[in-house]
């Protein structure tokens, strides 16, 4: 996949501020009605789903400092908010390296903080989070506290399916080869305990870092 070039940065940064404005206050409602809250960055391009064989590269620079500003002020925010709750709250920065345009602020209250408290694998090579990669946002991120999971892209063995769920038999073989030849690749790979439907067993490939940020 070829990676697109992105232009009118000045038009970008204003977009970002205005994701960051109309995101700072928690929607408690919806809180209270689903036990989880999440704000992902949504801001063009990079929330844009590509229907073609290319992609825009994840954000750098001081366009990558101010989304990151952004989603440190909209967890500050939230973090007051849900003090004022009196009760137990899940609230992280979930940052992802290199794919940081999938890094989100995400909150849960009741039976949603423990699916969110185990969503993401830890593996026995610790790693240590380096707030000095970001400049001058190093003091703020260290006033967090940083644990380490893997990015994970996730498949499971009902992933290619039935041939009568294809439109043809060349588009069901040509899925049959590309997992094939996904699936030589190195993964982890999981057995359920109990099967769900048809799957019985996961493969999970490593995509980068996954930094779960949170203060006390």
């Amino acid at each position: 996949m070829r990676n697109r070039k992105i232009r009118g940065h000045n038009r970008r940064q204003k977009q970002i501020e205005s994701w960051r404005q109309e995101n700072l206050e928690i929607n408690i409602d919806l809180l209270e009605k689903y036990n989880r809250e999440f704000v992902k960055i949504f801001v063009h391009p990079w929330c844009d789903i590509s229907i073609i064989n290319s992609a825009f590269p994840n954000p750098t620079g001081k366009t990558k400092k101010l989304i990151l500003k952004g989603l440190l002020d909209i967890y500050e925010n939230r973090k007051k908010e849900l003090d004022k709750l009196g009760q137990p709250f899940y609230l992280k920065i979930w940052l992802f390296e290199p794919r940081f345009s999938n890094s989100q602020v995400v909150c849960a209250i009741k039976d949603r903080i423990d699916f969110y408290e185990n969503n993401f694998f830890k593996p026995n090579q610790e790693k240590l989070f380096k707030p000095e990669n970001y400049g001058t946002l190093k003091p703020i991120l260290e006033r967090f506290e940083w644990d380490y999971r893997l990015d994970e892209d996730h498949y499971d063995n009902s992933t290619v399916g039935a041939s009568e769920e294809y439109a043809s038999s060349e588009d069901f073989i040509e899925t049959q080869k590309w997992f094939e030849k996904l699936i030589k690749k190195p993964h982890r790979i999981e057995k359920l305990k109990e099967p769900i439907g048809d799957i019985i067993e996961s493969y999970s490939f490593n995509r980068g870092d996954l930094w779960l940020g949170g203060q006390k």
